[in-house]
């Protein structure tokens, strides 16, 4: 069937997409994507751009041949050598993009900094659709014998410690009946106890998604997160908020009259609400409650989430419903969240008792 000639809009090319396609096809990609990773791309591709103006004295432009990535490599990799551990880039670049606030310090990168770095431009090269130099041959060998190279002299990436239950319970501690006391305690078992909620998912949970389930209980729906990122109708998206946190959460809307909107906001002077809490401030909350309460160790918004998971290991909550609670969709990274010490208390560990 022929379709009448519209004479208000121009007919398309199908081997070319155009100014107004490209627009919003950029567009949708940003919008699904979450603003962490929007934010590491952009840092990630400004060092790059940094790096290369200085170290070549010209604009970036892609594709990168493999020569120029192989040096980046070598300028941010430590190797060992007759001198010691040693790294490619001039102490005079070094301090020159420490100084405009590209790097926050001199010297190499951590070796997790260096993967995304790469990652980053190789996906910047399939964006483009562009000969991509990370898939060299002599790139990859690289990199795979660098990571080696790290593992043997045991520098391994820096995890933050696990809040498990004792040591939340003396977090919780400092959480005052003040506005912002009440808020916390609310904010640190919302996150904990449904699960160990990424901050993200706790700055963005909204009470459209939240359900009263019976008193001081509560259902909350995570429609969207870093494992669903589709949206997908599961099961487990509905997160059980009981006890303690959902006693928490309901003193919390009591006093602070939320109905509609973020679940958690800002507590300005007068105690007076501002608007929703960033992801980094969830992080600043946990790292100044852990601080207050004295407990011994390095603390982020993560610890919530990897002290979720190593306490029911440690009470033998079976991997299945520690997922359906996490959202996991692999055994091994959950395996991979249990901190030092979540195997001491497993029976595994006393088999000869």
């Amino acid at each position: 069937m022929r379709l009448p000639i519209l004479q208000k809009t121009p007919a398309l090319q199908p081997n070319e997409l155009s100014d107004v396609t490209a627009q919003a096809v950029a567009d949708l990609l940003r919008e699904g994507e979450s603003l962490n990773t929007q934010l590491s791309y952009r840092s990630a591709l400004r060092y790059w751009a940094a790096w290369y103006g200085i170290r070549y004295g010209a604009q970036i432009g892609l594709p990168l041949p493999a020569a120029c990535v192989l040096q980046f490599i070598v300028d941010h990799a430590q190797r060992s050598s007759p001198k010691g551990l040693v790294h490619e880039l001039p102490p005079e670049i070094d301090a020159a993009l420490v100084e405009a606030g590209y790097k926050g310090k001199t010297g190499p990168m951590a070796h997790n900094t260096l993967v995304h770095r790469l990652a980053v431009l190789s996906k910047a090269h399939q964006m483009r659709d562009v000969k991509n130099p990370c898939q060299d041959p002599k790139v990859r060998e690289l990199l795979s014998r660098t990571r080696k190279a790290y593992a043997k002299r045991g520098e391994l990436p820096k995890k933050k410690d696990a809040l498990t239950k004792d040591p939340l319970q003396l977090v919780l501690a400092t959480c005052d009946d003040s506005l912002r006391g009440k808020r916390d305690r609310a904010l640190l078992l919302f996150a904990w106890a449904s699960g160990g909620r990424r901050r993200s998912e706790v700055a963005a949970a909204d009470m459209k998604f939240l359900k009263k389930t019976g008193p001081g209980e509560f259902s909350y729906e995570l429609v969207f997160s870093k494992t669903n990122q589709s949206g997908v109708d599961r099961p487990e998206n509905h997160k059980p908020v009981l006890g303690a946190a959902g006693a928490a959460l309901e003193d919390w809307l009591l006093i602070s009259g939320i109905r509609e909107g973020a679940l958690f906001r800002r507590v300005l002077k007068g105690g007076h609400l501002g608007g929703p809490l960033s992801a980094a401030a969830v992080r600043d909350i946990v790292q100044a409650r852990c601080l207050l309460a004295g407990v011994e160790g390095e603390f982020s918004a993560h610890s919530l989430r990897s002290g979720f998971v190593t306490e029911a290991a440690a009470q033998n909550v079976s991997l299945a419903d520690t997922m359906a609670m996490t959202g996991h969709q692999s055994v091994a990274v959950v395996l991979g969240y249990q901190r030092k010490g979540g195997l001491s208390k497993s029976p595994a560990s006393r088999l000869l008792s």
